[in-house]
């Protein structure tokens, strides 16, 4: 992909029904990109880093990673599940897209999720094994980052 076709991003906001959530970062939606027409993709929350639910380090990720999820859900089915999608980027992974996702009150889902313990900053990433990050000093330094 050219350079400069791979930095393009649609500033938005694009409106999109929420199809599923996926963990607690990442949401499938149909996005409604113009009259008539919409696609449907996956969309990870640009700049934070929610638990995983498969390839975990310890079970206490797993666990954060289901009420990532769980609160994720939450918020989307009391809210309509329509949300604006906005600073939308190709991502690295099968197609799917990072983007800002605000609900339809305007909220930012990923500022709430960091807000409510269900994430991290991106560059902060981790934090969920507390085990493991004790022997090790850059996970350490990771940790001490979100205090």
């Amino acid at each position: 992909m050219p350079a400069a076709q791979a930095q393009r991003v649609i500033s938005g906001p694009v409106e999109a029904e929420v199809l599923r959530v996926i963990d607690g970062d990442t949401i499938e939606v149909r996005a409604f990109i113009w009259p008539g027409h919409s696609v449907e993709t996956r969309v990870r929350l640009a700049d934070v880093d929610a638990p995983e639910l498969r390839r975990v380090q310890c079970e206490e990720e797993r666990e954060a990673g289901f009420a990532a999820k769980a609160f994720v859900e939450g918020l989307l089915a009391e809210n309509s599940a329509r949300v604006q999608i906005s600073e939308v980027r190709l991502g690295s992974f099968a197609g799917r897209v990072i983007a800002h996702m605000a609900l339809p009150d305007g909220r930012d889902l990923g500022a709430l999720l960091m807000e409510e313990g269900h994430a991290t900053p991106y560059s902060a990433r981790g934090g969920w094994c507390p085990v493991l990050e004790a022997s090790d000093p850059a996970q350490e330094e990771a940790a001490a980052s979100r205090s």
